[in-house]
């Protein structure tokens, strides 16, 4: 498990379907609305939190998932990619530490601010 006093950093590479096996870990009412690809696997947004899968080791086989409750999130920030940069960037500053998504080109920032705003104000 990683270190929750270093900044947890993810990068979402694009949208992506919502993977059928997410129903598994869903509570009553909750509900998945995007999904996106990561550098291993995948991350969804659902009306209730941000789920984040992280492959472990070389097969690939071992997956730990993080959950962000959004009534954990106390502050975020949004900063859109400039001329020159490649990525945006999302901090989240949450009860259990400090999270930091990278979203490539592919990922509209204002949209995944849009969802995240709708759940947390």
């Amino acid at each position: 498990m990683a270190e929750l006093g270093a900044i947890m950093t993810w990068t979402f590479t694009g949208e992506t379907g919502i993977p059928n096996e997410i129903g598994e870990i869903l509570v009553d009412g909750e509900v998945p609305e995007i999904a996106y690809k990561t550098i291993r696997d995948v991350a969804v947004i659902t009306n209730k939190r941000i789920i984040i899968a992280d492959k472990q080791g070389i097969t690939g086989k071992k997956v730990e998932v993080y959950t962000i409750p959004f009534k954990s999130i106390v502050m975020y920030s949004s900063e859109n990619a400039g001329l020159l940069d490649f990525n945006a960037e999302l901090e989240l500053w949450t009860r259990a530490g400090k999270f930091k998504l990278n979203l490539n080109k592919g990922v509209d920032i204002r949209k995944l601010d849009r969802i995240i705003g709708k759940h947390i104000l």
